[in-house]
């Protein structure tokens, strides 16, 4: 019997095995994503779904990207050859997002933000500021298997905090989107593709006013 791949396990399984220098700020803690998360999704799967296993991967890839320094240590993706982009724009390198933030590179320059700026922990901080009770994602559905894999997504949290001036209203923001990521034969990213509107999302945050405090 083979034993599943570390990056195939989970985030609990990743944090588990990493050496504790591997961190920017000491270990995740996704303790919420354990209490709270479970009632907020509006999709359940069978542990060893494609959906279930797509919804790991991508798990484990952001705490990588948004907590280990160091693009080597990243077991999500094969890191030599690995590349993102959003919506067709430039392609981002795990040296990239290490550097700019995965927030900055998944959100991009807009009206409702302003990607140069941010720095990797102030987008960090925003965000977290205005979601302190957790800011979740699931895998809605897969719409093609491996090694190019389809699937859409939500992503949601609770607006109970400040955003860059605007006071919370303690409403769920919702986005949705889709991605298409290109794996190996062990089911590690090579490349990520995004699709969504990231305005859309921005816009609930700031009442639609693209007027930067």
């Amino acid at each position: 019997m083979t034993e599943t791949p570390l990056w195939l396990q989970g985030r609990s399984a990743v944090v588990e095995a990493a050496d504790p220098q591997e961190w920017r700020d000491g270990t995740p803690d996704y303790h919420l994503s354990h209490t709270v998360m479970p009632q907020q999704r509006t999709h359940h799967f069978a542990p060893d779904s494609l959906e279930a296993v797509v919804e790991r991967i991508v798990q484990v890839f952001e705490m990588e990207v948004s907590h280990k320094k160091d693009p080597a240590t990243w077991v999500s993706m094969v890191t030599d050859r690995f590349r993102t982009n959003v919506n067709g724009g430039p392609w981002a390198t795990p040296q990239d997002i290490a550097d700019i933030g995965s927030y900055n590179i998944l959100i991009g320059d807009s009206a409702f933000y302003k990607t140069g700026q941010e720095s990797f922990e102030s987008s960090h901080h925003i965000f977290h500021q205005a979601f302190p009770t957790g800011f979740y994602w699931e895998v809605l559905e897969v719409l093609s298997p491996p090694p190019v894999v389809t699937f859409k997504w939500r992503h949601w949290g609770a607006f109970t905090g400040e955003y860059h001036g605007f006071q919370p209203n303690g409403e769920t923001v919702e986005m949705f989107g889709i991605s298409v990521a290109k794996v190996d034969d062990d089911l590690k990213l090579l490349e990520v593709e995004h699709y969504y509107d990231p305005n859309a999302f921005l816009g609930k945050l700031t009442g639609g006013c693209p007027v930067a405090h």
